[in-house]
C-alpha cells in the first residue's frame, strides 16, 4: 500500500507540475499578445524591407533657339515622422514648442485650412506616433522650398520629422503649339510624338530606394542606401517657336471660319528639311480646336496638289513640253462610263497649253495627259511616282507616318480609269508631308531632303548626338524639265486659281487643291471637299516651303484650295517675309521714333547704353541709376525722372517683367507673376500704401 500511494503521490505532482506550466504559457501568450503585441509587430514590420524604383528626371525638348517645348517640374507630396529623433522627448517639448507657428504658416501657404484645423491635424498625427503621415499632396518647388523655413521642419529630418517625396509632372509651357508634335509623356508605352520616338534618351536611368514597412503597411525609406537615378538627355528640335506661332495661328483662324473638321500647316525649310513649325489642329465636340492628332502623317487623296508629278513624269519622258497644246474640252471628258470633271469652270479658249492647263488646276488637261502617253503601259507612269518615293514614308522622325498607297495594274483595285484619276489626285494615298516633301524638292533643285524634327541630343549642355540634313535623292528629274514645273508653279498665283492670293511684295511659287472626300458609308453625298495649297517662297531663292491642307465640313459654302487653304500659305508667307525684310533693314535714326519704336520706363544708365548703341537723337538723361520715363518730342527721345512715393506701391503697368519685379521687390514687395509679356494689370493700385509682408499679383500679358 505505501508503495501505492507514493506511486500516486508522484503522478499527482507531476500533473500538477505539468498544469502550472501550462498555465504559465498561457499566461506568457496572453501578456505578449495583449501587453507586447504592437512591439513585436512593430519588429516584425521593420525586418521587411524591399527596393522601390526611383524615376529619373526626364529629359527637356526645347525649341532650336533653346525655349522649352516640354520638360518636367517637381512636385513633392510632404510627410511628418512623428516618431523621428528630434520630436520622442517625453515632455515633446520641439512639437509643443512649434505647433502653433508651424499651424499658422502651412494655413498661411497652402490657404486651405484654418490655423485651428492645422493644428488638430498635426495633433492627431502626433498623438498616433505615425511615422509616415501625410501632410500635403503635390506641393510645387517653390512652396517646399519655404516649407523648408518652417517652424520645426527647418531642424532636418531627423529632428523635425519633415519627409519630402519628390516626383514630376510633364507640362507642355506654350500649350497648343506643335503640342501633337512634341507628344505626350504616358505610362504603358501610350506616349506619342517626339515624347515617343526619343524616349529612351528622355527617360534616363531608373535607380532605387530601400523602403523599410512600418507597423499599418506604411514603407518608409531607409537612409544611405539608394541607388540614384540618372537623369535623361535633353532633345533640341527644329522647331522655331515664332514660326510654330505664325503657323498655328493662320491655320487656326481659317479653320475657326469655316468650320473645319480638321486641318494641317507643314512649314520645311528648303535646303535642309527642317521642319521649321508643323500645326495639327481638329474641331472638338464644343467647337474649340486642339492638337488631337497629326494630320499631317496621315495618307489620304491628295487631289489637284498631286498633279506636280503627273507633269514631271511627261516632261521627263519627253511626251511633251510645257508649251504642248492640250485642249480641255468644256471642263468635262469622257473616259469608258466615267466623266472627268473640272472643279472649277474655265470660259475662254479651251485649246491651251500645258502649263496653262496646269495653272488652271484643269483635270482634265491632266486626265488626258496620263492616258494619251500612258494608256497602253500605265506602269511607265506609276514608275515615275516610284521614283518621287511617293510610295515610301518620308522617314521622318515620328511614329505614326501613315503607309502610302500607289496602286499599280497588279492591285486588286485596278480598273480602266484608275490612269486618268490618278493623273489629278485621286485613287492614291499619300501624307501631306509627302506632298511638302516632294514640292520641297522642286524648291531646292531638285534635290529631295528628307524631313526631320530633331537637331541633337544634348547632356547637361553638351551634345552627345548630332543630327543633320539627309539627301534623299541628288536629283528627282533633269534639269529641263525642272525649270518647266518652276515656271508652272510660279504661274499658278500669276495667271492661275491662285492669282488673288499674289503678293505685291514678293513672288511664290505653288498649286491649289480642291478634293471631294468620301465619308464613309454615306460616300460623297455630304459634299465635304479637302482644300489645300502646296508651294514655296520666294519663288527665285526659295527659303521655305509650306504645305497647308484642310477638310472642310459637309456641303461647306467656301472650299476651293485657293480660298481655305491658300490664304493660310499667304497669310505665313507674308509674316515669315517681313521678319527677314526687318532683319536686314539697316538702323536709320532719321526713322519717325514715334511709330517705330515702343518705349517704357527704364534706368537712365540703361538708356545710355541703348542711346549709344543705335544712335538716336535724345535729351539728356536726369541721373544716371534713377528711373525714368520716355517718350518722344520733336523727333528725339525726352527723358524725365520717375519718381516713386516712398512706401507707395509702383505703377508698373506696361513694363517688362525684369523691370517690373525690380521696382517692386524694392519696394519691399513680394511679387506673383502670371502669364508673359508685359504687365497687363496689377492687383495693387499704383500709390496704394504699402503693409507689412504684401503680396501684389501682376499679371502679364
Amino acid at each position: 500500500m505505501d508503495v501505492k500511494k507514493d506511486i500516486l503521490w508522484r503522478v499527482y505532482l507531476c500533473l500538477i507540475g505539468m498544469a502550472l506550466f501550462g498555465v504559465a504559457i498561457l499566461a506568457k501568450v496572453f501578456y505578449i499578445q495583449n501587453v507586447q503585441g504592437n512591439y513585436w509587430r512593430s519588429m516584425a514590420d521593420s525586418l521587411h524591407t524591399g527596393y522601390v524604383a526611383l524615376d529619373a528626371e526626364r529629359g527637356t525638348i526645347y525649341s532650336e533657339e533653346g525655349r522649352m517645348l516640354s520638360t518636367s517640374i517637381p512636385y513633392f507630396d510632404i510627410r511628418i515622422d512623428f516618431a523621428a529623433d528630434g520630436l520622442r522627448d517625453k515632455k515633446g517639448q520641439v512639437f509643443q514648442e512649434n505647433i502653433d507657428s508651424l499651424a499658422y504658416r502651412l494655413s498661411v501657404l497652402f490657404g486651405d485650412r484654418t490655423k485651428t484645423s492645422y493644428k488638430q491635424l498635426l495633433q492627431e498625427g502626433y498623438k498616433s506616433k505615425d511615422r509616415y503621415f501625410l501632410l500635403k499632396r503635390d506641393v510645387p518647388f517653390g512652396q517646399y522650398e519655404e516649407l523648408r523655413g518652417f517652424p520645426m521642419f527647418r531642424l532636418g529630418k531627423n529632428k523635425g520629422g519633415m519627409i519630402a517625396e519628390s516626383k514630376s509632372k510633364r507640362i507642355n509651357p506654350f500649350k497648343l503649339l506643335a503640342n501633337r508634335t512634341i507628344g505626350l509623356a504616358r505610362e504603358n508605352s501610350q506616349s506619342v510624338g517626339l515624347e515617343r520616338t526619343y524616349n529612351d534618351y528622355l527617360k534616363g536611368v531608373t535607380g532605387k530606394r530601400l523602403m523599410r514597412r512600418i507597423a499599418g503597411g506604411t514603407y518608409v525609406p531607409v537612409d544611405g542606401y539608394d541607388i540614384e537615378p540618372e537623369n535623361g538627355r535633353d532633345v533640341v528640335t527644329t522647331i522655331d517657336v515664332n514660326m510654330q506661332d505664325i503657323v498655328e495661328t493662320a491655320l487656326t483662324n481659317m479653320m475657326v471660319q469655316n468650320e473645319a473638321e480638321h486641318g494641317t500647316c507643314i512649314l520645311m525649310e528648303v535646303k535642309t528639311g527642317k521642319i521649321k513649325a508643323i500645326a495639327n489642329l481638329g474641331r472638338q465636340p464644343d467647337g474649340s480646336y486642339w492638337e488631337d492628332m497629326n494630320y499631317a502623317l496621315q495618307v489620304g487623296e491628295p487631289g489637284s496638289t498631286f498633279k506636280l508629278a503627273t507633269v514631271i513624269a511627261v516632261l521627263e519622258d519627253k511626251y511633251a513640253t510645257m508649251n504642248t497644246m492640250i485642249n480641255m474640252d468644256g471642263g468635262h471628258w469622257q473616259v469608258g462610263r466615267r466623266t472627268v470633271f473640272d472643279s472649277e469652270p474655265h470660259p475662254g479658249p479651251q485649246n491651251v497649253t500645258v502649263k496653262h492647263a496646269f495653272e488652271l488646276s484643269s483635270n482634265v488637261g491632266m486626265a488626258k495627259l496620263a492616258w494619251q502617253f500612258y494608256n497602253r503601259q500605265p506602269n511607265n507612269f506609276v514608275a515615275h511616282l516610284k521614283k518621287l518615293r511617293l510610295d515610301q514614308s518620308t522617314g521622318i522622325d515620328l511614329v505614326g507616318e501613315g503607309r502610302p498607297v500607289i496602286k499599280t495594274t497588279a492591285s486588286k483595285t485596278w480598273s480602266n480609269t484608275s490612269l486618268p484619276w490618278m493623273a489629278f489626285g485621286y485613287e492614291v494615298l499619300i501624307s501631306p508631308l509627302q506632298t511638302c516633301t516632294m514640292y520641297n524638292a522642286v524648291a531646292n533643285n531638285g534635290k529631295m531632303m528628307k524631313p526631320y524634327l530633331v537637331n541633337s541630343i544634348q547632356e547637361y549642355g553638351q551634345v552627345v548626338k548630332q543630327f543633320g540634313p539627309t539627301v534623299l535623292m541628288d536629283s528627282i528629274c533633269s534639269q529641263n524639265t525642272l525649270k518647266q514645273v518652276q515656271a508652272m508653279l510660279e504661274g499658278v498665283p500669276i495667271d492661275g486659281t491662285a492669282k488673288k492670293l499674289r503678293s505685291p511684295y514678293y513672288d511664290f511659287a505653288g498649286k491649289t487643291g480642291t478634293a471631294l472626300v468620301a465619308n464613309g458609308n454615306r460616300g460623297y453625298a455630304d459634299k465635304i471637299y479637302q482644300s489645300s495649297f502646296a508651294g514655296y517662297f520666294p519663288a527665285k531663292d526659295p527659303q521655305y516651303t509650306c504645305v497647308v491642307v484642310i477638310k472642310n465640313k459637309p456641303h461647306a459654302l467656301r472650299f476651293y484650295g485657293a480660298n481655305v487653304a491658300g490664304p493660310v500659305f499667304r497669310e505665313v508667307a507674308d509674316k515669315l517675309y517681313a521678319v527677314a525684310v526687318e532683319k536686314q533693314k539697316p538702323l536709320q535714326a532719321n526713322r519717325q521714333l514715334d511709330t517705330l519704336l515702343s518705349l517704357k520706363n527704364g534706368k537712365g544708365s540703361e538708356w545710355k547704353q541703348i542711346l549709344a548703341t543705335l544712335q538716336l537723337p535724345a535729351s539728356s538723361i536726369p541721373g544716371n541709376n534713377n528711373w525714368v520715363s520716355a517718350r518722344v518730342t520733336d523727333r528725339k527721345i525726352a527723358f524725365e525722372p520717375v519718381v516713386q512715393a516712398k512706401g507707395a506701391v509702383p505703377d508698373v503697368t506696361g513694363m517688362g517683367l525684369k523691370d517690373a519685379l525690380y521696382l517692386l521687390e524694392n519696394a519691399g514687395l513680394r511679387v506673383v507673376v502670371k502669364g508673359a509679356g508685359k504687365v497687363k494689370t496689377q492687383s495693387l493700385p499704383g500709390g496704394t500704401k504699402i503693409g507689412n509682408e504684401q503680396t501684389i499679383v501682376i499679371e502679364l500679358s
